[in-house]
């Protein structure tokens, strides 16, 4: 129903900026999945301007194409989708902020559309969470960050974009134990912020075990840890190496490459997958715009998870139908 304009007829440069020149229609009928921006940075603890993430993401998406070669899928074949645009937030109110994800939210949900939501700093994932828990239950989460996110606190404050998933699990929001965080790094205050989230109940793969253990078996131990619970993914963008997104407010090295970080992504197919939301693109410190050509893909990628899902269920649909067809003609037999 809904699919992006075809830019080898009309030039990427006309029209009203879309992410991937998705129709920008604030619609929950006929769509299989909507990307919205939810421009809310002012719990942030470092540098600040996430609130201009989506938008930056959405100027170079207009270079995305329908086909995803890795995945060999045309995306639109199988799925519909639009740019819902952003969800209005309060500055400097947080917890006005959430109430407003929450009411967009419910109404996306209640339709079984798969949202992906662009930040924004990492504090929006609570709002995230709380509509999904109310529609699906405690989620099971796939977190990729070089951050745990489970302080308790930051000068006082509960809520931070340092807080979110330790305040998702006091909530009861996550179905923690099929949880599972990867890619943590860099200088701590204490050991205590990487065993605090396993504390919680989370499975913690740090960057340096990434690279002992290797791509296949971290798949493998998301995989087994999620099992078929309805999962949400959360991606923060500092998950790349700074060399690969330099924009973002708390930058890590030894991190991902981008074709890594889209490997991440695409090694999630087969999960029950029933939201996303990439988070703390920062423009003003994006030279050459590397942070939004790396965001725009992996949310691309997300995109193609759906259609892949899509395109799953129809082909067990048909085998259901094939098979029944077969079951009734052999009974006409006898």
């Amino acid at each position: 129903m809904y699919k992006p304009k075809d830019s080898s007829k009309s030039p990427r440069f006309c029209g009203t900026r879309t992410f991937m020149r998705l129709e920008p229609i604030r619609t929950t009928e006929d769509v299989d999945f909507i990307v919205a921006g939810v421009p809310f940075d002012t719990a942030a603890s470092n540098r600040t301007g996430q609130r201009l993430g989506p938008q930056h993401i959405r100027n170079f998406s207009v270079l995305l194409r329908p086909y995803n070669p890795d995945q060999d899928i045309n995306i639109f074949d199988y799925c519909s989708g639009v740019d819902y645009g952003d969800i209005d937030v309060i500055p400097g109110n947080i917890h006005r902020t959430y109430e407003n994800i929450e009411s967009e939210l419910d109404k996306i949900l209640e339709k079984r559309i798969t949202p992906i939501l662009m930040g924004g700093d990492h504090s929006i994932s609570l709002g995230h969470l709380r509509a999904f828990a109310k529609k699906y239950g405690p989620v099971a989460l796939v977190h990729f960050d070089s951050h745990g996110d489970t302080w308790d606190n930051y000068y006082g404050e509960k809520y931070m974009h340092g807080t979110p998933f330790r305040r998702a699990v006091e909530e009861g929001l996550l179905d923690v134990a099929h949880s599972i965080q990867v890619g943590m790094r860099g200088p701590l205050y204490g050991p205590e912020d990487i065993e605090d989230a396993k504390d919680l109940g989370f499975e913690v793969i740090t960057m340096k075990e990434v690279r002992k253990i290797g791509f296949d078996n971290v798949m493998k131990r998301i995989h087994e840890r999620v099992g078929d619970k309805p999962v949400f993914v959360s991606y923060d963008i500092d998950f790349l190496d700074p060399a690969y997104a330099p924009g973002t407010g708390t930058p890590e090295v030894g991190g991902p490459t981008s074709y890594e970080g889209l490997e991440f992504v695409r090694g999630l197919d087969g999960l029950n997958l029933v939201g996303f939301d990439l988070v703390e693109v920062l423009p003003s410190y994006d030279s050459g715009e590397i942070t939004a050509i790396a965001a725009s893909s992996i949310i691309y990628e997300m995109i193609t998870l759906i259609a892949l899902k899509k395109r799953n269920e129809h082909l067990q649909q048909d085998g259901i139908s094939q098979y029944s067809t077969g079951q009734l003609s052999r009974s006409n037999d006898r």
